[in-house]
């Protein structure tokens, strides 16, 4: 799909907090949750601005970040199997950093910074190589079959 092949533009500081941002961000967690899903970038649902979902499974549930950029990452890798709500039923062993450091706009238009380690991490990257274009099928290393696990 060459939707998915485009770098989405950056979220207008004007519109942060306006209420289409807000109904999108509660669309995106409705289709995020409904799909069994961890993470969700806007571009997965046509929307070519960068916004993405993430929840790794703590207790402050799923979070909005708008214009998030990976600022540092570890030195270190891991492999970890990757599915994507964009490519259903693929599943695939993708080599991603241990850690991140991002920066972003929170929902409430003010700036965070996370760090992420593990499966947040993954999320991180896997959700920002969709505003990018990039999907995990273009840095899996191995194909696997598991569909057992949350989707990103």
């Amino acid at each position: 799909n060459t939707e998915l092949r485009v770098r989405s533009v950056e979220v207008s500081s004007a519109d942060f907090g306006s209420d289409r941002l807000k109904k999108m961000i509660v669309e995106l967690k409705k289709t995020m949750k409904l799909e069994n899903g961890c993470g969700i970038a806007a571009p997965q649902v046509g929307i070519h601005e960068r916004i993405i979902i993430v929840d790794d499974g703590t207790a402050t549930g799923p979070v909005a970040y708008l214009n998030p950029e990976i600022v540092s990452k570890s030195f270190r890798t891991f492999l970890f199997e990757e599915g994507c709500l964009s490519v259903p039923g693929v599943w695939g062993m993708v080599k991603r950093h241990k850690s991140v450091k991002v920066r972003a706009i929170g929902e409430d238009g003010k700036a965070v910074q996370i760090s992420g380690k593990g499966l947040l991490s993954v999320i991180f990257q896997h959700e920002i190589d969709h505003l990018d274009g990039v999907l995990f099928i273009d840095r899996v290393e191995k194909i696997t079959r598991n569909p057992n696990h949350s989707v990103l």
